[in-house]
């Protein structure tokens, strides 16, 4: 790397390759990238100086030393396939993000199925406010910050580690976080032993100076403790782990009192809702343990965190209804979120307009699909967001809505396969002791544009 000056990167527009690109920006390297449509993220890129290309053209890497390319470009991508012809160093980003990674003597690396971004987010909060000067890679906007990266000058690198093609195997960290695993990306893996196998091998990977601290509730992890031993750190609302949160007043934002080997440590309650953040909070608390942090300022410190974006981010009001946006996409992440808007928004009606993620995903958890979202009492459902992938015979997003709109009954279940016949849908339903909420990984974040645009629309500050 020392010997190397300019990158490429191609697909620079994903949070992902962007925060990297950014970084390595900082550190001095001469970046440059493609992608094929303009975003928040490469424009964050282009305010930093940095040369975003919106075509491919294999000129783009003539002068590079160094091509990194998302798991999204295919191998016959001509920038790609003329890197190789000219004998440049091609690398995937993970395997980039493992070299800057080696530059941080205790890096912190989050993986999981679920909430890694929020833990990787909190985190970074938790080191940035108490002047540790991380590095940080994160794959969302943190709130707090307005960014996804920041280049600090002290020994802390934290990161969030991407298992869905199992590129986290490329990565040695000093600390690991494993909020749970899950029955997803079956796109990439045969089942979900397979997943747990990849989990077991990133355990392995961790430095024998540093510690694992993992989820002790969760089924995926506790079925993997089970084929791997170690002295690891298991954190959760359950007495049996090292590090507990006892619930002490069950609400939106519920109130936690924590214990580590049954030392009393504080209280916190955060500023964002739901028991799934507390957890993200107690994995947090787990590595300043092991960091030998003051977990009473690290307390202060989370109950300020305001989350990261497009989870459970309030978008504006539209007609008197108030507009949330989730990046949701799974069953586990969507029951999540369904529970946390009925405590913060209990008197109000949920208008849930879901937008289903990859063709796989939904063939392989249709049935815990249809389980979890027959609790709205209204669903709109889009088509299926492809995500690169091609269509599989039999499923998209109509056909699901015909087999989940009799399960439904009474309540109201619509299709919309445009965000215009969305917006149709809505003017019918529209009342202001209501709760729209977007949800999916794709595009559907890009419809509250649309709504408060909308000649009846108006945004406004509100406070839940």
């Amino acid at each position: 790397m020392s010997k190397k000056k300019r990158v490429h990167f191609i697909g620079i527009g994903g949070v992902g390759m962007s925060g990297l690109a950014l970084i390595l920006s900082s550190l001095g390297y001469k970046v440059s990238g493609c992608d094929i449509t303009r975003s928040k993220y490469t424009e964050l890129l282009e305010k930093a100086g940095i040369k975003v290309y919106y075509q491919h053209s294999e000129s783009h890497v003539d002068s590079a030393d160094i091509v990194v390319y998302s798991s999204a470009i295919p191998q016959n991508n001509p920038e790609l396939q003329k890197a190789k012809k000219l004998g440049i160093w091609v690398i995937p980003r993970a395997q980039m993000l493992s070299e800057v990674m080696n530059l941080y003597p205790k890096s912190i690396v989050v993986a999981g199925s679920h909430g890694k971004t929020t833990t990787t987010s909190m985190m970074s909060e938790v080191l940035i406010k108490l002047k540790k000067n991380p590095t940080v890679i994160v794959g969302g906007i943190i709130n707090n910050f307005k960014t996804h990266s920041l280049l600090g000058k002290g020994k802390y690198l934290v990161a969030e580690a991407d298992e869905s093609d199992g590129s986290f195997l490329c990565y040695n960290p000093y600390i690991e976080v494993i909020t749970n695993i899950d029955k997803e990306h079956l796109d990439f893996y045969a089942d979900f032993n397979a997943i747990k196998k990849a989990f077991i091998n990133f355990i392995k990977r961790c430095s024998p100076k540093g510690k694992v601290i993992l989820c002790g509730d969760d089924i995926g992890v506790k079925e993997v403790l089970q084929e791997i031993s170690g002295p690891f750190l298991l954190y959760g609302f359950s007495s049996e782990n090292h590090l507990v949160g006892k619930i002490v007043e069950d609400s939106a934002y519920p109130k936690i009192e924590v214990y580590y080997l049954n030392k009393f440590l504080g209280t916190f309650r955060l500023s964002v809702p739901g028991k799934h953040n507390a957890l993200n909070a107690l994995a947090v608390i787990g590595v300043s343990l092991k960091l030998n942090l003051s977990i009473s300022e690290v307390l202060k410190v989370l109950k300020n965190f305001k989350g990261v974006g497009r989870r459970f981010e309030f978008k504006g009001i539209w007609k008197g209804a108030i507009l949330l946006d989730d990046y949701a996409h799974h069953p586990t992440e969507i029951k999540a979120t369904l529970s946390a808007v009925k405590k913060v928004y209990p008197d109000k009606k949920l208008i849930l307009i879901f937008q289903p993620h990859r063709y796989t995903r939904m063939k392989a958890l249709w049935d815990e699909f249809l389980l979890v979202l027959k609790e709205p009492e209204i669903l709109i459902l889009t088509e299926i967001y492809p995500a690169s992938e091609k269509p599989i015979p039999g499923i998209s997003g109509f056909t699901f809505f015909e087999t989940i709109k009799t399960l439904r009954t009474p309540n109201p279940t619509f299709y919309g396969e445009t965000f215009e016949e969305i917006l149709q849908i809505l003017e019918k339903l529209s009342g202001k002791n209501q709760i729209i909420l977007t949800m999916g990984a794709g595009d559907i974040y890009k419809f509250h544009k649309i709504l408060l645009k909308h000649k009846n629309g108006e945004m406004l500050n509100y406070v839940a």
